[in-house]
């Protein structure tokens, strides 16, 4: 694409932000993840995800407690889906009954963890929605399948591939040996509210 061509590209596509997000701010929480679940686009999707993530962050304790209801109950299997998935599978198992055996075994919910975490810094953001839900379900332990796919989604996200491991020793520069503690300290608090608690 020439220069001329990607910068009426970028023009169009924040205007088309802009009006999305001016449509959003009227609609439910619980509609705007439906529309990000059924969102094809990737403009409109990272729109709708940024929208989200930023009512949740503005959403008191029992906005929040509503949130995850939602997200636990609404976005779950469907048991007798899986079952009937299941059972098609055992009678002719092939590549397309065991897909469609996986996809009913996947609550919505997961997805929708997936399409927030595709915008900038989102993922720290999941993490602390994690970390709320925590504390949440002593009293609601009814959202605990919420947290199980948190902590199925934080592994496949977080594991040895995506680290690059260089020593640290006297000969590293001032400024790495400065930080290493204070990342040492960091990384044990992440990896608690990550995998943490149960």
């Amino acid at each position: 694409m020439s220069y001329f061509g990607g910068l009426i590209s970028t023009i169009f596509e924040r205007r088309y932000q802009k009006a999305l997000s001016e449509e959003v701010d009227s609609r439910t929480t619980s509609d705007l993840c439906e529309d990000l679940l059924s969102s094809h686009g990737e403009v409109s999707g990272g729109t709708l995800a940024r929208n989200l993530l930023d009512r949740y962050a503005a959403m008191n304790k029992d906005e929040k407690s509503a949130f995850f209801e939602f997200v636990t109950h609404q976005l779950e299997i469907d048991p007798d889906g899986v079952i009937s998935a299941l059972e098609a599978y055992k009678d002719k198992p092939s590549k397309s009954t065991y897909r469609a055996f996986a996809l009913a075994c996947e609550p919505r919910r997961q997805e929708l963890a997936r399409r927030l975490n595709q915008v900038p810094g989102a993922t720290g953001r999941l993490v602390q929605m994690r970390k709320d839900l925590l504390g949440m379900m002593r009293e609601q332990p009814d959202l605990e399948p919420l947290d199980v796919d948190f902590k199925h989604l934080f592994a496949s996200w977080f594991n040895r591939g995506f680290l690059v491991l260089r020593p640290i020793d006297w000969a590293s520069p001032a400024n790495i040996l400065e930080k290493s503690s204070l990342m040492k300290r960091y990384m044990k608090l992440t990896v608690g509210m990550i995998f943490g608690a149960g």
